[in-house]
């Protein structure tokens, strides 16, 4: 538990940082005249391809989840992702724990439920690196540059060497332990317990390979990440001064955005501000104060759509599951009195 609290307060605690580096240097004159002139209906375009992204991701789950889970309902499905949603926001990686119980039933039981989140995530992470890859690859001479001097010297340049030894005895240590646990798992109950978790994990996993249409998988997948640079593309046209420019500079755009989805802060809280803003003013010669007015639209618009969709869907799971059991109550008891 004060692990647990530990983490979440540095979690707070990175985001002011990264929040006050993003806009201590904004002109708040230039930021609110900016805002003046965005164009609204571009912003309902980007909420369009919000919402689109967020339907896809439903039914992508929902595709993994139906090997285990046939009566699994998109109406159950959307409510748990959208309450996931609204829990990372605050509390990151807490709504995939959260997900979980929201649709681990008899037959899909909890550690398979977040065998198939790893299974989603596992997929996004091919994404992103593909992503980042066309964008590079098609725009090297413009982006180039920009991605080895503030992307990857900064993560790399100090440590070396020392990177690569750290994975690697990271991956020896993961694989020690598992070959610990499962060498013990029939002598030692922890490890036993443990093992039998991994073993729900794995199957949940597995899931990939038992889909009737896996054509679709990656339909959605593409779908998703497709409607992710719309996203960035729309939010672009929103702001006069940025409008300019292409897809293609959208693309990369959203690939460095992507970047910020690994920071542990809540909901990517200031992380996604600088880099955007960073790529920006270094990239297009935009002001800081334009960057930081794009990162702003985008990142609180899709934040407020996260909040009230989570909040309409606890209330509507909450409500309907309620009168499920006030239904089966009932059920139980004329049954009673029938006999």
């Amino acid at each position: 538990m004060k692990k647990n609290v530990l983490k979440y307060v540095i979690s707070f605690v990175l985001a002011g940082v990264l929040v006050y580096f993003a806009f201590k240097g904004v002109d708040w004159a230039a930021f609110w005249a900016g805002l003046q002139e965005t164009r609204w209906g571009w912003v309902g375009m980007f909420i369009f391809f919000s919402i689109l992204a967020l339907v896809l991701r439903e039914e992508r789950w929902r595709a993994i989840i139906r090997p285990h889970d046939p009566q699994a309902s998109r109406l159950d499905i959307w409510d748990a992702t959208n309450v996931g949603n609204v829990v990372n926001v605050v509390l990151p990686g807490a709504g995939e724990f959260v997900r979980c119980g929201y649709v681990s039933r008899r037959g899909l039981s909890y550690d398979k439920a977040f065998g198939t989140i790893i299974c989603e995530r596992a997929c996004d992470i091919v994404a992103i690196v593909l992503l980042f890859a066309i964008a590079l690859v098609t725009g090297w001479g413009k982006f180039g540059g920009f991605f080895v001097e503030q992307i990857w010297q900064p993560m790399v340049g100090r440590m070396g060497f020392s990177l690569w030894l750290i994975l690697a005895a990271a991956v020896l240590l993961v694989a020690g332990g598992l070959w610990a646990i499962f060498h013990w798992s029939g002598s030692n109950r922890f490890c036993g317990k443990i093992a039998q978790w991994l073993k729900g994990i794995v199957a949940g996993f597995a899931s990939l390979g038992k889909m009737e249409h896996k054509g679709l998988f990656v339909l959605y997948t593409v779908g998703i990440w497709a409607s992710y640079v719309a996203m960035s593309w729309t939010g672009l046209k929103a702001v006069p001064a940025l409008s300019g420019l292409t897809f293609a500079d959208a693309l990369f755009i959203s690939a460095v955005g992507n970047i910020a989805s690994v920071i542990p802060v809540p909901g990517g809280i200031g992380a996604y501000h600088y880099l955007v803003a960073l790529t920006l003013q270094s990239l297009y010669g935009a002001t800081w104060d334009m960057g930081i007015l794009y990162a702003t639209l985008c990142h609180e618009s899709h934040a407020i759509l996260i909040i009230l969709l989570g909040v309409i869907s606890y209330v509507s799971y909450t409500l309907r599951h309620r009168r499920k059991s006030a239904d089966q109550l009932d059920s139980a008891k004329d049954a009673e009195r029938g006999q």
